[in-house]
Formats: structure tokens, C-alpha cells, sequence
């Protein structure tokens, strides 16, 4: 009592003011409580519901409740949503134990499950993921600020000191458009695929390896398939260790897998300042609809080679790219809905992701062995496969493959080429399959 009238006398209250305040505060509760709560206090107060209809609403207020009994009464909103949570933390076993891409199925994956939690509406709308979707990966943000992060963290240098290996990434998107022409007629044939050109153009970017690019594009063209794309891509690419060596071997001789290339010459800061420059200009003349995807990444590369920003290319290269893509993953997470994973579509999906990444990778190295016939400096086959967008890891591979056959071959950098030159012609690409939009 003494604290609570100290407490008075220090906020400048008089106590006669504040029981006045407090009689009238009642008073008016007690006579006109519908214009307080709408409903009457004194129910309110001393009404108190049955214990078993309180047992009833905390019952199904329950997830048990909403996962075996939703409202709708449709499988997808019920033991559907059990199973999207399952697979998401399939996802997450993936990530963790198998290291399958952890940096993006993480956040997918707890995306997943947080979206298919009942009755929480964290992903529909006024839920926090539903906004995460809308503002960054509707609109394209964040896939563009992942692609400037990558430009920042891209060396154009060994594609500048040989620009013959640019023509092995650029073949490596034959993998895009024939996969197109593939679901196409996998639609045509299999009941209960329906996939329309756009629907198409999406799942055959798979091929390119590229995640961001995947994701952007879905978004544009294909948002209802966004969540199966972006897994597709993403389990593909952290598969490439698995993927690709068999087509390299069954494609090449152990003559070929032996061919050692000569040392690559030096590329100025010059070069390499002017380059992203002449690759936007190009893009602006002649593909306009690739400007999105081009232009962030060229600008991240500037970033990193004009030496005087390197706080930008810095925060670019880390703590930005790295913010994006926890939310960018969180927000693909909440396409992967059982009504939109859990079909015949997806399935297809993943088949048609499966044959694109082959096409790409046996695209790059028979376009090797087609140079060879008519160059004198011969590349070696093995980095071909490097054209599949997927950097670092598929210029790691053929590394990997060509030291087997002979130790002393080291091909890493002269993979990069094609594998940066991939990136650009993804990009491209996806440029091209946008212009689909206006038809």
C-alpha cells in the first residue's frame, strides 16, 4: 500500500483524481458494456462455459486436430500438411547429414514445415512468410541480390585468358531447350501432367544449374510449381559429384581424360573491368528481357574488380547474400504445399530436372571433342561438363575426373572458364524464355 501511494505521489497523480477515474471506469462498464466489448461484462465476468466445452475448443485448437480434421475436409489441408512436414525435415536431413546444399535446403526445408503447420497461417496472408514471398521472390528481389552477390564473387579471368571455353558453357544450355520440348510432350502423353509452354520453360531451366535463375523464372512464369522447381535445382546441383562423372566417362576416351592443357596467360585489371561492361551493353542491344538477371550480375562483378569499393564488394560477397538467402529459402518453403508437391506433376518434375542436367552435361563435352576436331591447342573433354552453371562444384569435378586418369593434370582453372561462361548463358536463357510472356 505504502509503495503504491509513493508510486502516486512521484507520477504527479492526487488520489481523489484517480478513484474518480476508476468509479467512472465501472460505472460505465456496468451501464453501457456493449460499447466497451459488445458483449455484457458481467457474462463475461461470471459466465464461465462448461468444462468439457473448454476441453472442446482447446481440443480443436490442437495441430492433432487440424492435421485429422481440417475445416475444408480436402486431404491437402489435413494429413497432407503431415506429410509436407515430413519431407521437410527430409530436407533438413539432407542439408545437415548429406550436405546437399545446406545453404538454401535449410531454409526451404523449415520453411516447409513452418507453412504447413495448421491453423498458424504463417504463410497465408497477414502470416510473415506470406510477405517474405510477396515482397522478395514474387517480385524477383531476391534471386537478383543472390545473382549481384555471385557476380561479386565471380573471376572472369580464366574465361578472358582462353575465350574458346565460353563456347562450352554456352553448349551446355542445349540441356534447357530440348528438356522444354521434353515436358511438353511428357504433358501430352501422361495423364495428369498438365504442363502449358510456361510451366515447361520453368522445369527446363533446371537444366542450367542454376538456383537462383531457377527461381526467378518460376516466379515469373510458373509460381503454383516455384517450390518443386527451386528443390529440383538445388537437389540436382548438390548432386553434380554423382551426376556427371558417369556421363564424362562413358563420353570420353582415357586418351582424351589424359589431354593436359597449357598454361593460361595472364588477364589484366583492364580486361576485366571492361568485360561485365561489354556483356550488359550486349544484353541492352539485343536481350533486353535478360537485362534483370544480366545487370545484377555484371554489376556485382564490377563490384569486385574495380578495386575501389571493396566494403561494397565485401558486404555484397557476405552478410548481404547471406540475409537473402535465409529468406529467399524460407519463402520458397512456403510454396511447397502438399496440394502443389504432393502429385504426379512433381514427379515429373524431377524426372524432366533429372534429363535436362544430363543433356547439359554431355552438351559440354561432346561441344569439346567437336573443337578439337578443328583446333590445334586441344581441350580437354573433361571440362565441358563444367558449362552446367553449378560454381564451383561442377569445375571441381572435372579436376577430380581428370586427375584420376593422370595425376599430374590439374584442369580446375581451366574449368572455371566454362563454368562461369554457364552462368551468363543460363542467364541468357532465361532471357530468352521470358520473351514468352508477350505471345
Amino acid at each position: 500500500m505504502t509503495m503504491g501511494l509513493g508510486f502516486l505521489k512521484k507520477s504527479g497523480l492526487k488520489l481523489p483524481g484517480l478513484l474518480f477515474a476508476l468509479t467512472f471506469l465501472i460505472l460505465t462498464l456496468g451501464i453501457f458494456p456493449e460499447s466497451v466489448t459488445g458483449t455484457t461484462v458481467k457474462q463475461r465476468l461470471t459466465t464461465l462455459p462448461e468444462v468439457d466445452v473448454i476441453w472442446k475448443n482447446f481440443y480443436q485448437s490442437m495441430g492433432l486436430y487440424g492435421f485429422f480434421n481440417p475445416e475444408s475436409g480436402n486431404f491437402s489441408d489435413g494429413f497432407g500438411r503431415l506429410l509436407m512436414i515430413f519431407i521437410g525435415i527430409l530436407l533438413l536431413f539432407l542439408a545437415i547429414k548429406k550436405k546437399f546444399e545446406p545453404l538454401l535446403l535449410i531454409p526451404i526445408g523449415f520453411g516447409c514445415i513452418l507453412s504447413n503447420i495448421p491453423m498458424a497461417g504463417i504463410s497465408t496472408e497477414g502470416g510473415i512468410l506470406y510477405y517474405v514471398y510477396k515482397v522478395g521472390i514474387e517480385t524477383g528481389v531476391f534471386p537478383l541480390i543472390i545473382f549481384m552477390g555471385v557476380g561479386a564473387m565471380t573471376d572472369f579471368g580464366p574465361m578472358l585468358a582462353n575465350p574458346k571455353t565460353a563456347l562450352l558453357g554456352g553448349a551446355a544450355q542445349f540441356g534447357i531447350f530440348t528438356t522444354l520440348i521434353g515436358a511438353l510432350a511428357l504433358s501430352h502423353y501422361v495423364d495428369g501432367i498438365n504442363f502449358d509452354l510456361f510451366d515447361a520453360s520453368s522445369i527446363a531451366i533446371i537444366g542450367g544449374a542454376d538456383g537462383p535463375t531457377a527461381i526467378f523464372l518460376a516466379s515469373r512464369l510458373s509460381p503454383d510449381l516455384l517450390g518443386s522447381i527451386a528443390v529440383a535445382a538445388y537437389s540436382y546441383m548438390a548432386l553434380v559429384p554423382i551426376i556427371q562423372p558417369p556421363i564424362m566417362r562413358a563420353l570420353t576416351t582415357e586418351e582424351e581424360r589424359k589431354i593436359q592443357m597449357k598454361q593460361m596467360r595472364f588477364v589484366g585489371k583492364t580486361e576485366k573491368i571492361v568485360f561485365p561492361l561489354t556483356v550488359l551493353a550486349l544484353c541492352i542491344l539485343l536481350l533486353p528481357s535478360a537485362a534483370p538477371l544480366i545487370g545484377f550480375f555484371m554489376f556485382g562483378n564490377l563490384l569486385r574488380e574495380a578495386g575501389v569499393v571493396e566494403r561494397l564488394s565485401d558486404t555484397v560477397q557476405n552478410a548481404l547474400i547471406n540475409i537473402v538467402t535465409i529468406f529467399l529459402g524460407l519463402g520458397v518453403g512456403t510454396k511447397l504445399s502438399s496440394d502443389k508437391f504432393l502429385n504426379l506433376e512433381t514427379l515429373g518434375i524431377l524426372f524432366l530436372g533429372a534429363i535436362a542436367f544430363s543433356i547439359g552435361t554431355a552438351s559440354g563435352v561432346l561441344m569439346a571433342k567437336l573443337m578439337n576436331l578443328f583446333i590445334k591447342e586441344k581441350i580437354n573433354p573433361l571440362i565441358g561438363s563444367a558449362g552446367v552453371s553449378a560454381v564451383p562444384m561442377a569445375a571441381r569435378v572435372s579436376n577430380t575426373e581428370g586427375l584420376k586418369s593422370d595425376p599430374g593434370n590439374y584442369l580446375l582453372m581451366h574449368a572455371m572458364g566454362p563454368n562461369v561462361s554457364g552462368v551468363i548463358g543460363s542467364a541468357v536463357a532465361a532471357g530468352v524464355l521470358l520473351t514468352l510472356k508477350s505471345l
